[in-house]
């Protein structure tokens, strides 16, 4: 079964970025959520750093960062590591990309 949302622009979806310091994979997971959200309107990202909150992080079961999360699907769905393939991330999310 694949699940696609198509988002208006007033339906916001929250994605959750979990990150950890300031590294050089939390600067490549920023970039590639900045494309994410060029791509796609109606999406949010909220971004958690995991050392400083480390109770959210727990509450959702994170183990590794970067990880992106979408908690909007049951079972929530999650990307850790690499988010640079914008294409692959929305389709993993079952996201469409924005008509340009």
């Amino acid at each position: 079964m694949r699940v696609v949302v198509s988002l208006s622009s007033a339906t916001k979806r929250k994605l959750r970025l979990y990150v950890a310091g300031e590294t050089p994979a939390t600067f490549r997971a920023r970039l590639h959520c900045r494309a994410l959200l060029d791509a796609v309107t109606g999406i949010d990202i909220d971004e958690i750093d995991v050392l400083t909150e480390p109770a959210f992080a727990e509450a959702a079961g994170i183990l590794a960062t970067p990880t992106l999360s979408d908690d909007a699907l049951a079972p929530p769905r999650r990307i850790v590591g690499d988010l640079g393939d914008v294409a692959r991330v929305l389709q993993f999310l079952g996201i469409e990309r924005s008509a340009t």
